[in-house]
């Protein structure tokens, strides 16, 4: 009995851990210094930020004329959660990366701290920001 509980219990674990890394996916609002802005996670593994209408991210964009991407990546395992963003230059191959941390709230409010130096943060303060899901 204790082996046939065990194999039903295994699977939901890991049914758990699945459908937890789509919680990212989505379109989420914040407000920073009264300026308004999003943050896109999609399915693919493709991020951006949108501010005042211009976009910088996702599976292609523009910077300075040149052509780049930005992914991200997600480590459940770490408390808070590690999100890093990877901004490529399509032509050279030539990357950077912004480190970040996170914690859900709820479902549809998330706390979010990124660090543009090559350092991560290690704890949310005035530098935080929260969003929200708007899709």
């Amino acid at each position: 009995m204790k082996y046939l509980f065990t194999f039903f219990i295994i699977p939901f674990f890991l049914l758990n851990t699945t459908t937890q890394k789509e919680n990212f996916v989505g379109k989420w609002l914040g407000e920073d210094q009264s300026e308004i802005g999003y943050l896109i996670f999609d399915t693919e593994g493709y991020a951006a930020f949108e501010i005042e209408g211009q976009v910088m991210g996702g599976k292609e964009f523009y910077m300075k004329g040149k052509k780049g991407k930005m992914t991200y990546s997600i480590n459940y395992d770490t408390k808070p959660i590690e999100v890093d963003f990877t901004l490529t230059k399509i032509e050279t191959g030539e990357s950077k990366k912004i480190l970040g941390i996170a914690e859900f709230i709820d479902k549809n409010t998330l706390q979010f701290n990124l660090s543009f130096d090559a350092a991560r943060p290690t704890e949310f303060g005035e530098d935080s920001i929260v969003l929200k899901r708007v899709q």
